[in-house]
């Protein structure tokens, strides 16, 4: 008798076999290399088939982050590195605190430098991983499984449906296919991987793309930036400090030497630089506008 898991894995997309690449082992390296761009080119139109419901899920953040909750991903694998990947991102970008957005993956951290593949199979452990990092009910659990199936995943976004928090699903896998209760689906299906079950390549890629856009559009939402330009960030390393005085000059229109002073004035916060030279006030003012605007550079200079 076959194995329940095989039953599973034989029918899901992500683990069909490509008809494209079925002969990609006797092809030239230039080949190969063409076989897989052009799969990749696929991705990005299949990702925008799901802007409705990574809207919905963006939606969900800013209202959740704007009430003081937190974000956290939970994936195995490659889905677990690339929620690690993207919170990791948001501190140095955005300015916001470590504690906001977080990464959970099925082993832990070992698992982010070392496969841990049989970790993915343990049911009980993602909920507690999930619970130990003091989640709460106003807080929204995002999981990450190209698969669907992963039981670690599954049964940490069951614990956080089961005590009333907002859940979203992202899965290379039919929407029609997850029988799974949660606020919000993202499934772009990108299809069979070059390599057979090889979710790391497309699924990865799209899955990637989905992150990229849920945090960044929720960080504009929350008036993280200025025109297209990040303006929470804190000099926090020498590259920093040189895009930090170099968004105050094109902002604003000032010299060098003239950015670095209002920096130092402003502790070294980009946007209380801004809004010191644009609305013409101290940093006490700045700081106490932009606490008025919501944080919005825009708002906070327009103030009266």
């Amino acid at each position: 008798m076959q194995d329940s898991i095989f039953e599973q894995l034989k029918n899901l997309v992500t683990e069909a076999r490509n008809p494209i690449s079925e002969s990609i082992d006797i092809k030239s390296t230039e080949e190969i290399l063409r076989i897989i761009n052009t799969e990749d080119k696929t991705i990005p139109a299949i990702v925008e088939c799901e802007i409705p419901y990574i809207a919905q899920a963006v939606e969900i953040l800013v209202d959740t982050f704007k009430k003081g909750g937190r974000l956290f991903y939970i994936g195995a694998g490659t889905s677990g590195r690339l929620g690690i990947l993207d919170a990791a991102e948001c501190p140095p970008t955005f300015g916001t605190n470590p504690e906001m957005i977080q990464g959970i993956i099925a082993g832990g951290e070992k698992a982010v430098i070392y496969s841990q593949e049989g970790s993915e199979d343990n049911f009980e452990r993602g909920a507690s991983d999930l619970m130990s990092r003091g989640f709460t009910k106003k807080d929204v659990a995002c999981g990450i499984a190209a698969s669907y199936r992963t039981p670690y995943v599954l049964a940490s976004i069951q614990k956080a449906k089961e005590i009333g928090s907002k859940t979203i699903y992202i899965t290379c896998n039919p929407r029609s296919e997850l029988k799974l209760d949660v606020d919000v689906a993202i499934c772009p299906v990108v299809g069979p991987e070059v390599v057979m079950g090889s979710t790391r390549m497309k699924a990865g890629t799209a899955t990637k793309l989905v992150l990229n856009m849920l945090t960044t559009t929720a960080m504009i939402r929350m008036g993280k930036v200025y025109g297209n330009m990040m303006v929470d960030l804190m000099m926090t390393s020498r590259k920093l400090e040189e895009r930090s005085k170099r968004t105050v000059m094109m902002v604003t229109g000032v010299s060098y030497k003239e950015a670095a002073a209002f920096l130092k004035r402003a502790e070294g916060h980009v946007k209380t630089a801004l809004v010191m030279i644009l609305a013409n006030v101290e940093a006490t003012e700045a700081r106490k506008r932009l606490e008025l605007s919501d944080g919005f550079v825009r708002g906070a200079i327009e103030l009266p």
